[in-house]
């Protein structure tokens, strides 16, 4: 019989320690690709990239440091009140970060697209980066998401 400990990905195991690092480094580079020396406040899909990357960072660093604790002392959290609140927290970032990732990519689209380009190319560059990273934190954290679902209906 297989027990809750077993469930790869959950809050308290080595592989949610990597999936939470994971987010934190890849929001990171997305906000940096973002914000370093380029005009990003000109348009609001951008500045919601930089906001949601904002939250990502906290949120993910902190559970990571969680999980190298429940790791370290080998004790994993199974309180269902604490693992519903990591659950709906995690899925309402990861919502949130699917979007600012389609928006400000779509928007670099349009951007290139356009008749006379209205950004350098060395900054759509630099945006396209930074989607990309947002689009490797939406899955990592789209990841983290549902093994941490998987688990609640077992506590």
């Amino acid at each position: 019989m297989a027990t809750e400990n077993q469930v790869p990905g959950s809050v308290g195991t080595s592989a949610s320690l990597s999936l939470r690092l994971g987010q934190t480094i890849f929001s990171s580079a997305s906000l940096l690709f973002m914000s370093l020396g380029v005009e990003f406040y000109s348009y609001t899909s951008f500045c919601y990239l930089v906001t949601i990357m904002g939250l990502v960072i906290p949120w993910s660093f902190t559970m990571a440091i969680v999980d190298g604790y429940s790791v370290l002392v080998k004790c994993p959290i199974r309180q269902p009140g604490v693992l519903l609140i990591i659950v709906v927290g995690d899925w309402v970032l990861s919502i949130l970060t699917l979007a600012a990732a389609c928006s400000t990519a779509s928007v670099v689209d349009l951007l290139l697209r356009a008749e006379n380009p209205y950004c350098p190319p060395k900054f759509c560059s630099r945006y396209q980066i930074s989607a990309a990273m947002a689009f490797l934190t939406w899955f990592l954290s789209m990841a983290s998401s549902l093994f941490n679902l998987w688990l609640l209906p077992s506590l």
